[in-house]
This record gives C-alpha cells, sequence and structure tokens, in this order.
C-alpha cells in the first residue's frame, strides 16, 4: 500500500503543477491581448464599427486583425471566448491552499505567537479574508468613485496596504503573503467570472435579438480589464514569496508586500506605454530597482557572501566558532526534530527539502540558510512551533556574521 504521506507529496507537485499551466495560459493571453489591443491602429477604409486593426507576423504567417470596440454588425459564425484559462488558475489555487496550508495548518497558516486559533477557525478566517476582500473591491468599483480610474485605483491601493498589514496580524509571514496574493487572484478572476464575461454575454444577446448594444458595458469591461493587466506581476511575486524568507519573515514584510504593488504597476506601466507607441519611459526601471533596493534594506538581507565564506574552510570557522556549542544546542533542540534522518515531528516523514541538521558537520555546510531562515528571519521553524526565542535568533546571528569574518 502506497504511503499515505508520499502519495499527498506528489498530490501537492501535481496541483501547483496545474497551478502553473493553468496560470501561464491565463497570464499568456491576457498579457498578448492588452498588448494587441493597444497597438491597434486605425485606417481609411475599414468595416464599419471596426475602432482598429493590427498585422503581425508569427510562425511563418501573417494574421490581420481587427477590433470592433462595442460589437460587429453581425454575429461572427465561430467566437472564442477567453475565460477558462481564469477559471482553471483560481480553481487549481485554491485547491492548492488546501493542500498545503488548510492540511497543514498547524505549520503554515496559524503562528500561535501572531494570534491563537484553532485549525478550522484559521480555514474559516483564510477563506472569509478571500470574499470579503472582492466584495469591498466590487463595492468600490460600482461606487461613484469609480467613474475615476485614478482615484479608484489610488484608494484600491491604500486597501491593499491596509489588508497586507492587517494578514501579517493574522497568519504566519509565508501564509499572510499568499492570501494577500490569493485576494488579488480572488479579483481577478471573479472580474472575469463576473462582469467581463457576463457583460459580453450581454452584448451577444442583443446582436443575437438584433438590438444595439450599449457601449457602457464593454466600458465597465475595459476597466476591470485594467485592474487584472497591473494586477499580474504582483500576484505572480506574492505566489512565488514562499521560497523566499526574508520577503515574508521579516518584520517589516507587509511593507515589502506594499512596494510589491507599486514595482508590479511601474513595470506593466512601461510595456503599456511601449506597446501603444507612446514612448519609452525607461525611468521605470530606475524607479523600480530604487524600490526593490528598499525592500533589501527592510528585510536586512545579510552582506552578500565572499568566496572564503563559499569554500569548504568556512565550515570549519563555523564549527571553530566560541559561539557554535551553543549554537549547536539551539539547533539540535529546535531544528533537528525534523531536519534529520528519521525525523519525530507529527505529519513529518522526510526531512524538509533533504537539509539534515543532527551534526556538527551538516550545521556547519547549512549555516547561511540557518542564518537566514531562523536567524535574520522567522520563517524558520514554521509558525515558531519550537519555540525559538529572540535571544537564541539574535546568537545565531551573531555566530554566522562572527565566523564568517
Amino acid at each position: 500500500m502506497m504511503d499515505f504521506a508520499i502519495f499527498w507529496d506528489w498530490l501537492s507537485f501535481a496541483v501547483r503543477w496545474l497551478h502553473v499551466i493553468t496560470g501561464i495560459a491565463w497570464i499568456g493571453s491576457s498579457f498578448y491581448f492588452v498588448a494587441l489591443d493597444l497597438g491597434l491602429r486605425q485606417r481609411p477604409g475599414m468595416p464599419a464599427g471596426a475602432s482598429g486593426e493590427e498585422w503581425q507576423v508569427h510562425g511563418g504567417g501573417f494574421y490581420h486583425i481587427q477590433k470592433y470596440l462595442v460589437a460587429p454588425a453581425e454575429m461572427p459564425e465561430h467566437l472564442i471566448w477567453f475565460k477558462w484559462e481564469s477559471y482553471a488558475t483560481w480553481l487549481s489555487g485554491f485547491a492548492m491552499l488546501w493542500v498545503v496550508y488548510y492540511a497543514g495548518a498547524d505549520l503554515f497558516l496559524i503562528d500561535p505567537n501572531v494570534l491563537p486559533m484553532s485549525v478550522p477557525v484559521g480555514i474559516l478566517l483564510s477563506m472569509a479574508t478571500i470574499g470579503v476582500g472582492w466584495v469591498v473591491y466590487d463595492l468600490l468599483c460600482r461606487s461613484p468613485l469609480g467613474k475615476s480610474d485614478t482615484g479608484l485605483m489610488l484608494v484600491l491601493y491604500g486597501v491593499l496596504v491596509f489588508i497586507a498589514w492587517g494578514l501579517t496580524h493574522l497568519f504566519t509571514g509565508r501564509a499572510a503573503f499568499l492570501h494577500l496574493g490569493a485576494i488579488t487572484a480572488t479579483i481577478m478572476s471573479a472580474n472575469v467570472f463576473l462582469v467581463i464575461i457576463p457583460n459580453q454575454k450581454i452584448v451577444v444577446a442583443d446582436l443575437i435579438a438584433g438590438r444595439k448594444p450599449d457601449p457602457k458595458y464593454g466600458k465597465i469591461a475595459k476597466q476591470r480589464s485594467l485592474h487584472n493587466n497591473y494586477l499580474t506581476l504582483p500576484v505572480l511575486f506574492l505566489m512565488l514569496s514562499n521560497h523566499y524568507p526574508l520577503a515574508f519573515g521579516t518584520e517589516f514584510n507587509w511593507v515589502i508586500a506594499s512596494l510589491v504593488f507599486i514595482i508590479g504597476v511601474l513595470i506593466r506601466h512601461y510595456f503599456n506605454t511601449v506597446h501603444a507607441r507612446k514612448g519609452n519611459p525607461t525611468w521605470t526601471w530606475l524607479a523600480a530597482a530604487i524600490l526593490f533596493v528598499i525592500i533589501i534594506w527592510l528585510s536586512t538581507a545579510p552582506k552578500v557572501l565572499t568566496g572564503q565564506a563559499k569554500a569548504s574552510s568556512a565550515a570549519q570557522a563555523y564549527v571553530a566558532s566560541a559561539d557554535f556549542p551553543a549554537v549547536r544546542d539551539i539547533v539540535l533542540g529546535r531544528c533537528s526534530m525534523c531536519h534529520t534522518q528519521e525525523p519525530v515531528y507529527e505529519g513529518i516523514y522526510h526531512a524538509p527539502k533533504g537539509v539534515m541538521l543532527d551534526t556538527d558537520a551538516t550545521i556547519a555546510e547549512h549555516a547561511r540558510e540557518i542564518y537566514l531562515q531562523a536567524g535574520r528571519s522567522h520563517a524558520m521553524p514554521p509558525a515558531n512551533v519550537t519555540e525559538i526565542s529572540d535571544k537564541e535568533r539574535a546568537l545565531l546571528v551573531t555566530w554566522f556574521e562572527g565566523a564568517g569574518k
């Protein structure tokens, strides 16, 4: 009979892979249509109702594309709807939320030092934050504020900053980043499912019935599509952030998440401007780089290791350090119940990522990872289940930085 832990690990991998595949399909088609829309040009003699066209070449063939701002005079025989990419991405993402964060809530979702709660309460709170995020966003878009694209986006950014701060006071840092991404992705997918596609169906129904479609439906859909365009890159960062504890496991993690949204907007602004042939705003890359440097500073990232620190002789320096006996006791007491050949922590059957921390040699070999994930950040232990103290974390920092010199 197959080991359940092995089955669950492969299930997690399969769902994650599916999420990546569907995400590529959705983001790819979204980016293509945004670039296409911005690149359309008008010319004399275009069909009635056509607002622009573009010639493209790809794969050895030429494509002639025309866009109708509202709809063509007659309904085409074949019409392709771009919606399943969005739906499949959200569904696979929600499945991954269950497989990783809900099934492993005591490790990855709930941190008693942040907010003590039971697993069922944590799961319900998680789903509530995702649902409330969409409701607040949708109400703002439908309010009088929604008539101003710039004003609406500024208010929405303020809301996202507040959500980022609030999530770090509910869940682990890792889960907070994941939920901020899940809330944003839910907004994007719900825009497609509840606004963009229904509005397009109204237009199609009017065409079939011989009525002239109301252009307001296209305007509303375009605004939501614009939001999706600018939210895509921050979502990608947040979904990848669980691999980088210096992003989610530090004191100013919510500020880092907030700055990431600005960086994403700057990058999309650059590409949107270039695709619309309105210039080459290279200043956006400089601004993004400056914000990224600020993020690095906020995360208290360590100095770049020298070649000597990376060499095998560094391991000897870490073991020879006067702080090493105390560090060894900390690691053996706080980390080795999982990071060993036969883990004793309930639910852990193999050392995470194959990292062993049960001998002097292996502790020294992984000194940098210990420093980053348990010293400079609070990513490890997950949810601080072994209750490592701030004093112990400080000693790990002192040990690594002292021996590294």
